[in-house]
């Protein structure tokens, strides 16, 4: 059919279309395998109506899909930087682009890209010859770079909104019409694809010069007749800049097409390649609704891993592990065998042994891979003894192993092949061990946080209590391998036949959990959150990890010498104090002391007869007295010397000199990290001494820490939630928030505030969110119990929306047995109904929970946004303590990584959440974490 009057073109951005839908719709993956589905649904969906024919709108005579292809294109010829900022593709999008391609051709409608060419500028050449040859175009998009293509014929259409886009429309957008969109955009220019533009000039400021000069060109030659110097003075002096922005933003009309207006003609379907293809992608609905307007029988599609009445996923059509089939990999030819299963399968799961728990220190002694539940092998690299059984603990490898060389050579293009699925439980291990051994795996899904995302709060989510909870089965204790005690050994020194059973086991119950755990993430509602905050998070977590950072080991020893000294200094105030000598850190000498000697009120013995002396009931003491008060501060110098001073020593790797901490992500129900070997995230920041401690870290010479901090993003989240139109007023003003509280609290103005008045209102501030008492407060401020009770009661009178939030959310845990952070996160509340001394814990823990859970997620999202954020600079992202993010930089790029770095931070919610008052992020920079905190 030739093209011409009469015709009517429909072009769709299917690039744009298809990264649009990714974040609006609602995460699907498919059931059967995990695989995401969820944006190609929502782009077969949008097909669906060019063959209903019923859908209100124009026919089209012509039809084509338009993609990019390739990421380099002429622009980036004119200006290096064109598109740098752009964050790279969502990992659980990336495997979504080729299926777009083919439900394109399921479709059976044409399907363009063009090396080095933006889709954008295929569309404009497209649509342009279709208005000259005199039909009507419509472009399915929102993209405002379209916008300049508008009349004459030419329209757009939003399909997620349901709307068209003429030329009025493109007025509204940006002030001028279409003809003059790209004299506007030249000046405004664009963060997205990183358009220079005129610095500090907006669209609504470049609508206003357009119209007022009525081009760019005559603007810019009339330059200094603008009459605001700032803007006159940037014109002229940015002009290149602003040229070269209009020819980045100028889309290509005039291309060399390889195909003509002609090859687009719409076609019906082929009822059978799309049906097929719908059922290949597991889309009931979609079959359904497209099989009755093609007149056909919708395909069967099976259901897989259906739901268990109690809303848990039960393991069906597993082979019983009494069955399973476990076997060595002991030569090229076997492993190469497993390989090209893998990749024919696309994906395998995979564990590897080693000698120990530290990923810094332990030797890999094998790898384990599974792709068929109850049929797994291991691949043997490092078990030492002559012999399986070896008595004389030889150091010689034992026979019958592939040279490890040559099994990782064999293993690396897999592992790193983007095509294929790794599943592993804890895969931040095995990303850490393969690392070192020059393997970058990936991409990776891991059974452990497919649990934490689904079940956060209900139980922990290590393979041992995950396989008995959800497979049925008990999996073989490492004790009986290795021993315990003095008599343990480490894994290489285990014969290999044992180490087959368990190992291939490990791997075969990640598999199965894989299967089962998956497909439960969209039912629910949990997709989001396992792919953009949990699953990304860990090869982040891997290279900080890996990274560590330098601890001065000087420092550490001249503070636990100078702790010792004024614990000694403490021992003699307490004796003194006490009128007699004893053993300050016995609990049971100490309360003797408190209780039976000076006759203090409050003592109650536990089952051992001894007296509770713990921190609750010292500083409860310590408001009227001061002995107690004294031992709570040498408590606190003991636990810094032990804790840290000295034990950090020992964390010193040798090799590095630097401190390697291990962050789980799936430890904290509310999605916060925690931080293990060391515990670098509870070092107190409270105490002068505690402050001290994070002297000792430091940056390597010609580098310099920098610390960039959430301010006050808790109590933030807190005034968005509950809607407290006083505490946002406030943030949105940049006041300091505490005394803001204050003022409204005790009718104090702003500038008649005290330091001792504001004290009290952050006290109360902070202990609100965690639903403190006025007993906790009392404890916290000192004051007796009655006046901190006032000081609650006075708070909730002046914002009764917190009480609200309070209550609703309790309502809501106590109905859902759950809460929810503001991203989706999930956190189970099977405790929040229970009575005694748990009530009130679990209903503290109900409402404090999506404030930092969200909290946590923001930072998390962060987090997963900074390496390719700062890919460019010096910098290396080292540690996460709650609010802040530790960097090291080098000395002349410190400036520049904190302005990139804030950007993240600060952006970090959009486009999923938009708060009612801003994120600010505080920096700080110094030789050591003291000075940048």
């Amino acid at each position: 059919m030739s093209f011409g009057k009469g015709s009517h073109l429909h072009l769709i951005d299917g690039s744009a279309f298809i990264f649009r839908a990714f974040h609006a719709l609602p995460p699907l993956t498919r059931k059967s395998d995990g695989l995401p589905v969820g944006a190609v649904q929502g782009f077969c969906d949008m097909l669906r109506r060019y063959i209903a024919k019923d859908h209100g709108r124009d026919f089209p005579t012509h039809i084509a899909v338009i993609f990019d292809k390739g990421s380099h294109t002429f622009r980036n010829e004119l200006y290096d930087q064109y598109k740098a900022n752009r964050d790279e593709m969502p990992e659980d999008l990336r495997p979504q682009i080729p299926l777009t391609r083919r439900a394109t051709e399921a479709f059976n409608i044409a399907c363009k890209e063009i090396e080095g060419f933006e889709a954008d500028d295929i569309i404009a050449t497209l649509a342009v010859q279709a208005r000259d040859a005199g039909g009507r175009v419509t472009i399915v998009s929102s993209d405002k770079d379209l916008m300049q293509l508008v009349g004459g014929g030419v329209e757009m259409f939003d399909a997620m909104k349901n709307r068209v886009i003429d030329a009025e429309g493109v007025v509204e957008k940006f002030g001028v019409g279409p003809e003059r969109v790209v004299d506007v955009q030249a000046l405004a220019g664009d963060s997205v694809d990183n358009v220079p533009g005129a610095p500090g000039i907006g669209i609504k400021t470049a609508a206003l010069l357009i119209n007022e000069f009525g081009s760019l060109e005559e603007l810019l030659d009339r330059a200094e007749e603008v009459k605001q110097p700032k803007r006159r003075e940037t014109l002229i002096e940015k002009r290149d800049q602003i040229e070269l922005s209009k020819k980045l933003v100028q889309l290509d009309c005039d291309m060399d097409l390889p195909f003509t207006l002609e090859d687009l003609e719409a076609r019906d379907p082929d009822p059978d390649t799309l049906l097929g293809f719908l059922a290949e992608m597991e889309f009931r609905s979609l079959s359904k609704r497209i099989a009755e307007a093609l007149g056909e029988e919708a395909p069967v599609i099976p259901e897989t891993a259906p739901q268990a009445a109690d809303g848990e996923a039960e393991a069906e059509d597993q082979p019983d592990f009494a069955d399973a089939t476990y076997t060595a990999i002991r030569d090229a030819d076997t492993l190469q065998v497993w390989i090209d299963r893998a990749r024919e399968r696309g994906y395998l799961a995979i564990d590897t042994e080693t000698t120990g728990l530290n990923e810094m220190t332990a030797d890999l002694v094998g790898v384990s891979l599974c792709i068929e539940a109850g049929e797994a092998a291991y691949l043997p690299l490092a078990h030492r003894g002559a012999a399986d059984g070896d008595l004389f603990n030889s150091d010689e490898l034992t026979e019958g192993q592939m040279d490890a060389g040559e099994a990782l050579a064999l293993l690396k293009p897999l592992l790193e092949d983007p095509s294929v699925m790794k599943i592993g439980q804890n895969m931040k291990y095995d990303a850490k061990i393969l690392a070192r051994n020059g393997i970058d795996i990936a991409p990776i899904d891991d059974t452990m946080l497919l649990s934490y995302a689904l079940h956060g709060g209900l139980h922990g989510h290590g393979m041992d209590m995950l396989s008995e909870r959800y497979l049925g089965h008990k999996p073989i204790p490492i004790k009986e391998l290795i021993g315990s005690g003095k008599s343990q050994i480490t894994f290489d020194r285990v014969e290999i036949d044992k180490a087959v059973r368990y190992a291939a086991e490990d791997a075969d119950i990640t598999l199965r959990l894989w299967k089962l755990l998956k497909p439960q993430l969209h039912r629910h509602h949990v997709t989001r959150v396992y792919e953009r905050l949990e699953r990304p998070l860990v090869p982040v977590l891997a290279d900080m990890e890996r990274a560590g950072i330098k601890v001065d080991r000087n420092t550490l020893s001249r503070m636990s010498g100078a702790f010792a000294q004024k614990m000694a200094a403490l021992e003699e105030e307490i004796h003194e104090l006490a009128g007699e000598k004893f053993n300050v850190g016995s609990p049971k000498q100490l309360g003797e002391i408190l209780f039976d000697k000076m006759g203090l009120e409050g003592g109650k013995k536990g089952k051992t007869g001894a007296y509770a002396t713990g921190a609750d009931v010292l500083e409860d003491l310590a408001t009227e007295h001061d002995l107690p008060a004294r031992v709570l501060d040498w408590r606190q110098l003991s636990k810094l010397k032990s804790t840290y001073t000295d034990a950090l020593q020992e964390h010193i790797n040798p090799e590095t000199g630097r401190v390697h901490t291990s962050y789980s992500i799936a430890g904290a129900n509310t999605g916060r990290l925690a931080s293990t070997d060391p515990n670098l995230q509870n070092i107190p920041v409270r105490s002068e001494e505690g402050r001290r401690i994070r002297e000792a870290f430091v940056a390597e010479e010609g580098k310099v820490l920098v610390s960039l901090d959430y301010s006050q993003i808790e109590l933030r989240i807190l005034a968005h939630i509950a809607g407290i139109d006083a505490l946002k007023e406030a943030f949105r003003d940049g006041q300091d928030i505490h005394a803001a509280t204050a003022s409204e609290m005790f009718n104090v103005p702003l500038d008649e505030m005290t330091p001792e008045v504001r004290r009290q209102a952050k006290a109360i501030n902070f202990g609100v969110i965690y639903g403190i008492s006025g007993f906790g407060l009392a404890r916290n401020l000192r004051i007796p119990r009655a006046e901190a009770q006032g000081f609650i009661d006075r708070y909730f009178e002046r914002f009764p929306g917190i009480r609200d939030y309070m209550n609703d959310t309790t309502a809501f845990a106590k109905e859902h047995k759950r809460v929810e952070t503001l991203f989706g996160r999930v956190i189970h509340t099977p405790e929040i109904s229970a009575s005694g001394p748990r009530a009130g814990f679990a209903r503290r823990a109900a409402i404090n929970a999506p404030i930092q859970g969200t909290a946590a997620d923001i930072i998390r999202r962060a987090m997963v946004r900074m390496p390719a954020a700062i890919a460019d600079l010096p910098a290396q992202m080292l540690l996460q303590v709650h609010d802040e993010l530790i960097f090291e930089v080098a000395e002349d790029a410190v400036d520049e990584l904190i302005a990139t770095a804030r950007e993240v931070m600060e952006a970090a919610p959009h486009p999923v959440l938009t708060l009612d008052v801003p994120l600010v992020v505080d920096a700080g920079q110094g030789a050591n974490w003291a000075e940048a905190h």
